[in-house]
């Protein structure tokens, strides 16, 4: 989510801390858009209203700025590649319909993945128990044979009730991946 990103737009602007998170994503708008039933174009132009009504001036479109900033870490994407065939990989987002294109074409990482579950494609979100399920059934294993991992406390715990082994994953906090998953015996197989 590049957290580091979404902190200094808000200090350069002036905004209190999740601001930018809060108007963007803990909206009736977004919860829609993630579920698949909500106008993308709509839900960016009322978060940044939201935003303007927040900080009482108008303001860049800062949204825009966090979201372009937002890619993947490569550290884990290599590693992601390296559990591969041993493991099977998928990604479970909360996300608006671009999601697989953005995976694919945009950062090339579809050939990284087993599965890609996107709430927006599959009508539920994280911490919804279904959208876990789906990914389950996708890769064809069980919760118990699963690892997840996230940026957001609640959606660990969803998953761990569930009955996987969850990691919370922060890059910004300079959390490694690699040792998280090690602690729980997953690594790469030696090729």
């Amino acid at each position: 989510m590049r957290w580091d990103v979404c902190r200094a737009l808000e200090d350069a602007h002036g905004l209190p801390r999740w601001t930018l998170f809060e108007t963007l994503y803990r909206s009736a708008a977004w919860r829609e858009v993630e579920r698949g039933r909500g106008d993308l174009e709509a839900w960016l132009a009322d978060a940044h209203a939201a935003l303007e009504a927040r900080a009482g001036r108008p303001l860049p479109r800062l949204h825009a700025a966090w979201r372009a900033a937002q890619g993947p870490v490569a550290a884990n994407v290599a590693l992601a590649r390296a559990l591969r065939p041993a493991y099977r990989v998928a990604v479970v987002s909360n996300a608006d319909r671009t999601l697989r294109r953005r995976l694919g074409d945009g950062l090339g990482l579809a050939d990284a993945l087993d599965a890609i579950v996107c709430s927006a494609e599959v009508g539920c979100a994280k911490p919804e128990p279904a959208i876990f399920e789906l990914a389950c059934a996708q890769l064809g294993v069980a919760p118990e044979a699963c690892v997840f991992v996230d940026d957001a406390s609640e959606n660990v715990a969803a998953a761990v009730a569930l009955g996987m082994q969850g990691i919370l994953h922060r890059v910004d906090r300079g959390d490694d991946l690699r040792a998280q998953l090690a602690a729980l015996g997953v690594t790469p197989v030696a090729g």
